[in-house]
């Protein structure tokens, strides 16, 4: 039995979690954690995670930026493997878990979907074979609910174009009060919000005469949690501490 720990139990993906999870009869979630401690469902939730008094096998963390500081210090010092799948978060927090890799195996990614995750593959495949010719664009489109902008998988998309470059890129969020040409070092980020779209992004190479398109579009929460299951399975196997992602699971 795989013993789980919810950092953000109360938040979206925390209760898309709580579903999946409870769906699955090798696991369970013994405690969660949320900002306002209220209990919804039947294991405890705490206000923060000093308070937990459980132990578990692993963490999963989707929470907000400012909670994942915390969780860490907390798994560090217990020992116990952790998911990040937060986004937002600043160079403070991403030294801490950086540090917390040296003693648990630490898994970390902006996008729990194994569909993005292989566009990342394709990405890096195809860009060499486009940079010179075609300019790169991305957008992506999310509920009215999501707080951060752009979304941290279209920074995990973008960051992939120029790690896979041979020239410096630069990024340029949206084009209020720019009057020049786009250059080709440049990458386009734009953001969309509107609704309960769960999460599409687009990457356009576009060039002469011809433009080459990739979507990816979330349905539902559930790939995310479903991909973050697979993670928590993962890192709490045995693993030496470090740091993973998606690409030790794909």
């Amino acid at each position: 039995m795989l013993n789980i720990i919810l950092n953000g139990s109360n938040g979206r993906m925390g209760q898309v979690l709580t579903r999946l999870i409870g769906e699955r009869d090798d696991m369970k979630v013994v405690a969660g954690v949320s900002k306002s401690g209220e209990q919804l469902s039947d294991f405890p939730v705490y206000s923060a995670p000093d308070q937990i008094k459980e132990s578990a096998d692993v963490i999963i963390d989707f929470s907000n930026f400012s909670a994942v500081p915390a969780i860490v210090d907390w798994a560090a010092a217990n020992k116990t493997p952790i998911v990040i799948a937060t986004t937002a978060l600043d160079d403070d927090c991403s030294a801490k878990i950086a540090e917390a890799a040296k003693v648990i195996p630490v898994f970390k990614s902006a996008n729990m979907s194994l569909g993005i995750n292989a566009l990342i593959k394709a990405l890096k495949a195809v860009t060499p074979a486009l940079e010179a010719d075609f300019n790169a664009e991305i957008i992506e489109k999310h509920h009215n609910k999501k707080l951060d902008s752009p979304s941290g998988t279209a920074v995990m998309l973008a960051d992939t174009i120029k790690e896979s470059s041979s020239r410096e890129k630069h990024y340029i969020y949206g084009r209020h009060s720019k009057h020049d040409e786009f250059s080709m070092d440049n990458i386009g980020i734009h953001a969309v919000r509107g609704g309960t779209i769960p999460g599409i992004h687009t990457v356009m190479y576009c060039g002469p005469d011809e433009t080459l398109e990739f979507t990816h579009t979330a349905f539902s929460r559930d790939i995310f949690g479903n991909g973050a299951i697979k993670a928590a399975e993962f890192i709490a196997g045995g693993v030496k501490p470090g740091m993973y992602s998606m690409d030790d699971i794909i």
